[in-house]
């Protein structure tokens, strides 16, 4: 898989993409991820790519022609599934929105700043715009290492265990049950006795019977979809 990421601050990048599963995957070749400098894109001499909102108000607005030439120098490279807006207003990200885009080859997202990118943007470029919940970030960069980390860690091999990923929480709309290792007693807390049992179908029958417990608790509206 390949992920490109247009931004105005590409080092804010650099810690969430330099440790753990994303790290390990680009180290083993199964993702290339590549950010792209919006201010490259701009003619501007100060390096500007926002501008006043036409009608007034607070705030600026990301221009339509830097980014303009970024998406067109990328699409004339290559063919890509995807073009990701990250904004507020987007689908909201959920599991199964990782899974599959887990499957794409080539994903462009950019991340908007300000107020918002020229709505033209979203018109000519834009295939499907995605947030990460019902709260506004100062830009779209948090957002997009997010949707990366919620795609990455579903490519085959990239986790140790390839099962792992089935059991997380989410996947069939429920949360996971509880976990537990070593030691057996902490001050008086013990492991259930049946993950002790060696009975794999009962172990298999309690984690469901607690995944659908814990479900029913915190999250009732995954059971209602």
């Amino acid at each position: 898989m390949r992920i490109d990421i247009i931004t105005i601050f590409p080092d804010m990048f650099s810690g969430p993409f330099s440790h753990s599963i994303i790290k390990r995957s680009i180290d083993k070749g199964l993702v290339e991820i590549y950010l792209h400098d919006l201010r490259e894109f701009t003619t501007d001499k100060h390096r500007s790519v926002d501008d006043y909102a036409f009608g007034g108000g607070a705030g600026m607005v990301m221009s339509i022609e830097p980014i303009a030439r970024c998406i067109e120098k990328l699409r004339g490279e290559r063919i890509y599934d995807e073009i990701i807006f990250l904004t507020p207003d987007g689908e909201l990200l959920n599991q199964g929105i990782a899974n599959e885009l887990s499957l794409k080859g080539n994903i462009m997202m950019l991340c908007g700043h300000y107020k918002g990118v020229d709505e033209r943007v979203r018109a000519l470029f834009i295939s499907r715009e995605i947030s990460i919940g019902d709260y506004v970030l100062s830009g779209g960069e948090l957002g997009a290492a997010v949707l990366v980390d919620s795609i990455v860690r579903l490519i085959p091999g990239v986790l140790g265990d390839e099962t792992s990923a089935l059991s997380d929480s989410f996947q069939n709309n429920l949360l996971s049950p509880p976990v537990y290792t070593r030691p057996r007693d902490y001050k008086g807390l013990q492991v259930p006795e049946i993950l002790l049992s060696g009975h794999q179908a009962k172990i298999d029958k309690w984690k469901l019977d607690q995944a659908l417990d814990r479900t029913r608790e915190r999250r009732p509206d995954l059971l209602d979809e």
